[in-house]
């Protein structure tokens, strides 16, 4: 369920009243579809931005906070926080969203990057989501991250990176997506042999 979309939920009434979860879920019900995950990928997004981005993830955001990266990010914040309570009204186990990006402009080396800069990067990311992560675990959450292009967790490596800047926190995942491994050139198969342990959703496609 896509949490950035009024017409699909309502996030923060999910998050605070566990009757309109159930009502939810049982209309669901009605018509054969069941909730295996809330999304929160855009609002994931806007945990983490680089200035150059700015104005193309603005449109992700509520239109009051638009035009404020400080706001912007505070308000993805306070959307991961509510989607975490929701999950738990829902009965949810996992999550899925994406991590954000603030070393996706210097994924290619030219002009040379200073030493230090992808490390204080992943260490302010892993600032960012430590707390929201800690928020989930309160829930009894996993979070999985779709490693994507754009995102600063994009294969394996970096999503290790990741994991060490939030001190291999137990509800830090994957929600995995082959669709862009293949784009990648990556081994999707080896992939699990390697991850396996993390990966709490996936996605499927033809």
């Amino acid at each position: 369920i896509p949490t950035w979309d009024p017409r699909c939920i309502d996030l923060k009434t999910a998050a605070e009243s566990k009757t309109y979860c159930d009502e939810y879920k049982g209309k669901l019900a009605d018509i054969g579809v069941e909730v295996t995950e809330l999304s929160s990928h855009l609002q994931g997004q806007l945990v983490a931005v680089h200035p150059a981005y700015d104005p193309m993830f603005d449109g992700f955001a509520a239109p009051e906070v638009r035009n404020n990266p400080k706001a912007r990010t505070e308000w993805a914040i306070q959307q991961l926080m509510w989607a975490a309570k929701a999950s738990q009204n829902m009965g949810l186990k996992s999550h899925v969203t994406f991590s954000g990006a603030l070393l996706w402009p210097f994924l290619y080396p030219w002009p040379q990057r200073p030493a230090g800069l992808v490390e204080t990067g992943f260490a302010e990311l892993g600032k960012r989501w430590t707390p929201i992560l800690n928020a989930f675990d309160e829930a009894g959450v996993n979070v999985g991250y779709e490693l994507h292009p754009g995102e600063d967790l994009h294969d394996g490596i970096t999503f290790e990176m990741f994991l060490e800047a939030v001190g291999n926190h137990p509800r830090a995942g994957i929600n995995y997506d082959p669709s862009h491994f293949v784009l990648q050139q990556l081994d999707y198969l080896q992939f699990i042999d390697f991850y396996h342990e993390r990966i709490f959703a996936y996605h499927v496609k033809d």
